[in-house]
C-alpha cells in the first residue's frame, strides 16, 4: 500500500496578510515543514496544491491550482486529482497547522493498514487535521468539496467509514491564521 501527502498551500492567508505557505518558523517556511513532517510520517510521494504563492519545494510535487481563491475545496480536488494511481490512499494535511507531527500521520496510515478506508486525528475527542481517505472515496471526497472546505462535508455525510484516530499526546491541531497566531508560535 503507497500512501500520498497531500498537502494544501494554496491560499493567501488573508487575514494573516500573506501567504501561509511562504511564513517561516524556526527557519523553515510552514511549507517545508508540512512536506517534511508528511515524509517523515511514512507518505510517499508528497503533493503540494499551491496557488497565491509559486512555491518550489524540494522533495515534493508541486499541484498548481489556478482555482485558489475558490476556496480549499478547488485544492482538495486539484490534489486528490493529480495523485498517482498507484496511491492507494491519502494523507490530508493543511499547511497551518506546524504542531501536526509525524507520529500523527504514522497513526492514521496504521489504521489505513488495519483496515480503515477513512482515518481521521482527533483532539479530545474532536475531529481534526490530519485526514487519511482511501483511493475508493476520492472521488466523492471530490464532489462534497466545495467552497472553502474540505473533507468535512463527506466525513458528515459517511459517519460509518470514519474511524477516529486520537493524536492528542502526539500533535495539536493549532493554526496560524491571523498574526497574533503567528507571534504566539514565535514567528
Amino acid at each position: 500500500m503507497s500512501v500520498a501527502g497531500l498537502l494544501l498551500a494554496a491560499g493567501a492567508g488573508a487575514r494573516l496578510g500573506r501567504p501561509k505557505a511562504l511564513v517561516e518558523l524556526n527557519g523553515e517556511r510552514l511549507v517545508d515543514r508540512g512536506v517534511r513532517m508528511l515524509r517523515a510520517g511514512g507518505c510517499t510521494p508528497v503533493l503540494v496544491v499551491i496557488g497565491a504563492a509559486d512555491v518550489e519545494v524540494l522533495g515534493a510535487v508541486t499541484v498548481p491550482n489556478p482555482d485558489w481563491r475558490a476556496g480549499m475545496g478547488s485544492s482538495l480536488r486539484a490534489g486528490l486529482a493529480a495523485i498517482p494511481p498507484d496511491c492507494t490512499a491519502a494523507v490530508i494535511a493543511l499547511v497551518d497547522q506546524p504542531a501536526v507531527t509525524p507520529q500523527a500521520v504514522r497513526r492514521l496510515i496504521r489504521a489505513y493498514e488495519e483496515g480503515a478506508s477513512v482515518a481521521v486525528a482527533t483532539y479530545g475527542g474532536a475531529r481534526r487535521n490530519p485526514v487519511l481517505i482511501a483511493r475508493e472515496h476520492f472521488a466523492a471526497v471530490a464532489e462534497a468539496a466545495v467552497g472553502d472546505v474540505g473533507a468535512r462535508p463527506f466525513l458528515a455525510a459517511h459517519p460509518a467509514l470514519v474511524t477516529p484516530v486520537a493524536c492528542d499526546d502526539v500533535a495539536a491541531p493549532d493554526d496560524i491564521d491571523t498574526p497574533d497566531d503567528l507571534t504566539a508560535w514565535g514567528g
